[in-house]
Formats: structure tokens, sequence, C-alpha cells
């Protein structure tokens, strides 16, 4: 029976391929960044069709990737995208290797800008202070790891290369370099 499930589950995922090579470059390229970091942090050698049948977080940053379209809304009707982690539409910049998956159960990502190599794990909001103020969402740089349970709110900037810990409230900007912790968030060492 589970052999019979993932089979079906490989055929669902077909036009998902054939609507990946009508892609543009650039967007080939950043999906093509993602499977490369999810097969470097999970230790793995796959593809695309693997993380589309295997990965339902996955699904979500394929289709935020694709741009909102008729396409993706037929595509999420055969493989639907998980449905406690959301990114929506509205983020202009998503970096590339863009590794958003370690358990992104309960995940709402709403920022700005976001760079590469950017890493988050459950239970984590990123967002507005304030109901209707979608224009006071933060900004998130290069190389940014995100424990459990983090929540960054309001207009602030997270530098590159920082750590936030699990549990933090960040609401004041980051620098660069640095791991921070705490609610709310301080530095609590320099890298």
């Amino acid at each position: 029976m589970f052999k019979l499930i993932y089979y079906l589950k490989c055929i669902l995922s077909s036009p998902h391929l054939i609507c990946y090579k009508l892609l543009s470059n650039k967007v080939k390229d950043d999906i093509c960044s993602d499977v490369d970091e999810m097969n470097r942090r999970c230790n793995l050698h796959e593809g695309l069709l693997y993380y589309l049948v295997h990965h339902p977080a996955y699904r979500n940053l394929f289709y935020y990737r694709m741009g909102p379209s008729r396409k993706r809304l037929l595509l999420s009707l055969l493989l639907p995208p998980y449905k406690s982690f959301e990114i929506p539409d509205r983020i202009k910049e998503f970096g590339k290797a863009a590794f958003v998956l370690n358990h992104p159960y309960s995940t709402i990502i709403n920022a700005r800008k976001i760079g590469d190599h950017f890493t988050v794990c459950q239970l984590t909001t990123i967002g507005n202070k304030q109901h209707g103020q979608n224009h006071l969402i933060p900004e998130i740089g290069d190389n940014v790891s995100l424990g459990a349970n983090v929540n960054i709110i309001g207009d602030v900037k997270i530098g590159s290369n920082v750590i936030v810990g699990a549990g933090s409230v960040v609401v004041h900007d980051v620098p660069d370099n640095c791991v921070v912790a705490g609610n709310p968030a301080r530095i609590i060492r320099r890298l």
C-alpha cells in the first residue's frame, strides 16, 4: 500500500517538473540552489522530484518561487502545500539556497527581504507588530539561522551571519556577526 501511495505521488508531481522546465532561468537557478542546500543539510543526493514528493513543506517554497499564477493553483491541487507553513507572495526578495524547512510547523514568514542561506525552525513568526501595517515588516540578511519559537516583529533589520536563539523575541535591529537571545533579544556573543 505504501508503494502505491508513493507511485501515485510521483505521478502527481510530474506536472510540477513540466512547469519547472517552463520557468525562467533565474527561477530555475533559485530552485536548484534550494535543492542543493536541502541535499547539503540533509546529507542526501536527491533531486526536485524527491523533495516535492517527500517534503510537503518544500512545496510551499517551490510554489512561492513559481510566483502567483494559475499553474501554481492547479499544481497545488495535485500536491497540496504544507498547511501550517506560509510564505506570502508579497515578499519581494527571497535569497538563494533558502533552507526554510527545519520542521516549519506553524511558521509564518512575512518579511520585506530575506537573504541567502536562511534557516528557520518551527513555531516562528516573522511579521508586523500591528494588524494592517504590512509596510513595517522585518528585513533579514544572509546566513541567518532562527531557532524554534522565534518572533521577529516590526520594522527591524537582522544583519548577516546572525544566529537567533530559540524562544527569542526580536523587536530591535540586530547587527552583523552575532548571536542574540532572550525576550527582548540582546547580543550574547559576537561571531
